[in-house]
């Protein structure tokens, strides 16, 4: 017996056609992030979130394409509602229907599940596995029509959450003609946010160009939010309005951009998106700041540490970590700020976001003066290796103060004479700079361990092997410095046999 739906007749259709129609209209609704009625339409495939779909009986290529986009619904609702595991489940689910259709012999539909098991793999923080696959699935795809369109979006959030702001931009601007002669105002939309997005991150490496940048990305993010409106998808226009408020904050504007956090939130509340609303938290912990309200900023970050925590997205909790620790450092917290700040650094290289474990480490020198020396050095040559150099005219300068000030720590404060006659002898240079920093900890935590490498490694964070590995390949003189390497006698297998 057919079962009927407020928004779907079905009766005059076959269980495989009405199974795909369920399919097709509930990706529609996925586009206006109508969530409730995407649940509505599936049920009577799809009961619970978690649960598998119901494909008994139906044909192999549809039943294959049921698990696809319950596997896709499964990624989107978890993600939204922070669900734990939910992105392995899809992955599950995803991976049913692309068997199926690899014995189907469907390329294109390998293609397109390839793509969405990607997106599953960045939202559990997995970039190196979702930019490889969707790669690979890319390569499968038709060069025009929506489905390439939807998996070059996914390639480029991908490249910007690796900071590769230019890569992304180049995938955008090459393939701006696909996008022109698409009519789906969610996928035309999503193309100006994500170019907007780019932009404004590429204005903070470039301050000559950046009002310039930023003027191009406040157009960009209108352009998106008339497609979004269109589109009447409120979760998206949310979107929108929480990036034009980090816009306005880089300019200044606190003002306007506390009136564009409000929007924001108040479409999130309305649609129920936990984890978006926590996103737009931590942007107005940001604007707080600034402000220098720092009790403010402290009580909104950690409300948005505590949703995302209970989420997949460890991209967005390393950086509402970043944000609550820099607004904990400020109210004289040190103790916790280090905690929470060394909690979003293992969390970002867990997940594979070296830049945002770099920017945290980068974050604990800047903000606490009174951490362990031995943190300090260490948290400065992650720095150092995972944040742009000088390419990135932001982040140098900081980079830059960041190496004097460990230089300060390790050798004690020195007079402001004697410091500006050594700068003048010798010009500062970062790289050399951390290879002598790195050097000088080596050799006085060898020192203070009687220069036993075993203990020396677990002071510093390492394994045996890689710090080993540092000393051989980049200080051979501190070999010296460590006890000699012990030679194990290695007992025959036939002495052990006489002795038995």
């Amino acid at each position: 017996m057919k079962i009927g739906s407020p928004k779907l007749d079905t009766s005059d259709l076959s269980p495989n056609h009405e199974a795909l129609e369920r399919c097709r209209v509930a990706l529609d609704l996925r586009d206006k992030s109508d969530y409730e009625g995407v649940r509505q339409v599936m049920l009577p495939l799809w009961k619970h979130l978690g649960d598998v779909p119901e494909v008994k009986g139906l044909e192999p290529p549809v039943a294959a394409e049921v698990l696809l986009c319950v596997g896709i619904f499964t990624s989107w609702i978890g993600s939204r509602e922070g669900i734990e595991k939910s992105q392995e489940t899809a992955k599950n689910l995803i991976g049913k229907a692309m068997s199926i259709f690899e014995s189907l012999g469907d390329s294109l539909k390998v293609a397109e599940s390839r793509a969405e098991i990607a997106y599953c793999y960045f939202r559990e923080g997995g970039l190196d596995e979702a930019r490889i696959m969707l790669t690979e699935a890319m390569q499968k795809l038709t060069p025009q029509g929506i489905t390439k369109a939807r998996a070059l979006l996914k390639l480029v959030v991908v490249e910007w959450s690796a900071s590769q702001y230019n890569v992304a931009l180049e995938i955008l601007t090459n393939n701006a003609s696909l996008f022109t002669r698409i009519s789906n105002h969610v996928i035309r939309g999503c193309y100006h946010n994500e170019f907007a997005i780019v932009l404004r991150h590429l204005a903070e490496w470039e301050p000559l160009n950046r009002e310039r940048l930023l003027e191009q990305a406040v157009k960009e993010f209108k352009t998106a939010g008339n497609h979004f409106r269109l589109a009447k998808n409120k979760v998206f226009a949310a979107c929108v309005k929480n990036n034009v408020a980090l816009i306005l904050l880089n300019l200044g504007r606190f003002k306007d951009a506390h009136k564009n956090l409000e929007e924001a939130r108040r479409l999130s509340v309305s649609t129920k998106n936990k984890v978006q609303v926590a996103v737009i938290d931590e942007s107005r912990a940001q604007v707080f700041i600034a402000e220098r309200k720092f009790k403010a900023a402290e009580e909104v970050a950690r409300h948005a540490v505590r949703v995302l925590d209970k989420s997949d997205h460890q991209g967005h909790l390393a950086e509402a970590l970043i944000t609550h620790g820099i607004a904990l450092a400020r109210l004289g917290k040190n103790d916790h700020a280090l905690f929470t700040l060394q909690r979003a650094f293992a969390i970002a290289q867990e997940a594979g976001t070296l830049n945002k474990a770099g920017l945290a480490a980068l974050t604990i020198i800047e903000e606490l003066d009174e951490a362990p020396t031995e943190t300090v050095s260490f948290a400065f040559d992650r720095a150092s290796e995972w944040l742009p150099g000088p390419e990135s005219e932001e982040l140098w300068p900081r980079l830059n103060a960041a190496a004097r000030k460990v230089f300060a720590r390790l050798h004690g404060e020195v007079g402001t004479e004697v410091d500006t006659q050594a700068l003048t002898i010798r010009p500062f240079k970062l790289h050399e700079e951390v290879h002598r920093l790195e050097e000088m900890l080596i050799r006085n935590t060898l020192s203070e361990v009687n220069g036993r490498i075993t203990r020396a490694a677990q002071h510093m964070g390492l394994s045996y092997q890689g710090l080993a590995y540092i000393i051989q390949r980049r200080h051979p003189k501190l070999l010296k410095e460590r006890s000699p390497v012990r030679t194990r006698a290695r007992k025959k297998a036939t002495e052990n046999q006489s002795a038995s």
